[in-house]
């Protein structure tokens, strides 16, 4: 469709009848301990994206980008650490250019906040990515959400959920997307292989 962004993940794209649509909050909720940063950089290739991460360093993130799939240009990346985060966060979002990606890598400093200051800032990144067409993806983790948590799930547009599974003898990645606000959330998981980029995994489970 010509009215969505592409996520440039090519599986998901596929799936989502071309991408996101511009203007949208993207909630990725995954394991701590799994690859989900390699969505992550994935969507950052597809387009210019600021990338704000509020837990490690800006050069950690640059390494981590370059060891996974090498340069990308157009990628912007700012620290939102410092306290209090979310006003970081909120200064960032106004420097978003047209059409652009911005990155959140973990979202559970700012649920941290106030929950009427949490609220503000969602709202005021919402506005900003209709009025630059834009989109954002929101990184947060399962584990000991913050209490705001329940509020991300309800203002974001789309949420892609990735469980991880190690209990067997392969580890396996399974994306759920239960919610897609204008369109049409997926009836089943997809099974990803992350080891190498992110492609569909066609292997067959063994009961």
């Amino acid at each position: 469709m010509a009215d969505r962004l592409p996520t440039g993940i090519s599986v998901l794209d596929r799936q989502l009848d071309g991408g996101i649509p511009p203007g949208s909050i993207l909630l990725l909720t995954a394991d701590p301990a799994s690859q989900s940063e390699s969505l992550l950089y994935e969507i950052a290739a597809a387009r210019g994206t600021l990338y704000v991460t509020t837990v490690r360093s800006e050069q950690a993130v640059r390494d981590a980008v370059d060891r996974y799939r090498g340069d990308i240009g157009r990628l912007t990346v700012r620290d939102a650490g410092d306290y209090p985060p979310i006003d970081n966060a909120t200064r960032l979002v106004k420097d978003l250019p047209e059409s652009s990606n911005l990155l959140v890598d973990v979202v559970d400093p700012l649920e941290a906040a106030d929950p009427a200051r949490y609220r503000a800032f969602l709202n005021e990144l919402q506005t900003h990515l209709v009025n630059t067409g834009s989109i954002a993806v929101l990184h947060a983790m399962h584990r000991d959400p913050p209490e705001n948590r329940s509020l991300t799930e309800h203002m974001a547009d789309v949420v892609f959920d990735l469980k991880t599974d190690t209990e067997g003898s392969q580890i396996v990645n399974r994306l759920a997307v239960p919610k897609f606000r204008g369109g049409g959330a997926l009836e089943e998981t997809i099974k990803l292989k992350l080891t190498d980029g992110v492609t569909i995994d066609t292997s067959r489970d063994i009961a």
